[in-house]
């Protein structure tokens, strides 16, 4: 699926689901599902990548804020930052 949608390597997450036309990779915060699901912006969707401690559904931790990047429609050099939690 990540191949499909033409996920970045460096934005794989551990589990990848698509929701309404969106793709969400890893443990993306609800907050910021239920607000690109509502916005409906020109993205192919969002990112956490990898699988980092104290994210949603993950054990341990927090260490500092969770930052979601945006997978863009367009390659980039590097990707944007969507939201911090």
């Amino acid at each position: 699926m990540k191949a499909e949608y033409n996920v970045p390597e460096e934005l794989h997450g551990c589990h990848t689901t698509v929701v309404e036309d969106y793709l969400f990779e890893g443990h993306v915060p609800v907050e910021s599902v239920t607000q690109v699901l509502d916005a409906k912006p020109s993205i192919i969707g969002l990112s956490v990548p990898g699988m980092p401690l104290g994210s949603p559904g993950m054990s341990g931790e927090k260490r500092g804020p969770l930052e979601v990047y945006v997978i863009a429609s367009q390659p980039t050099d590097s990707p944007d930052i969507y939201a911090t939690h």
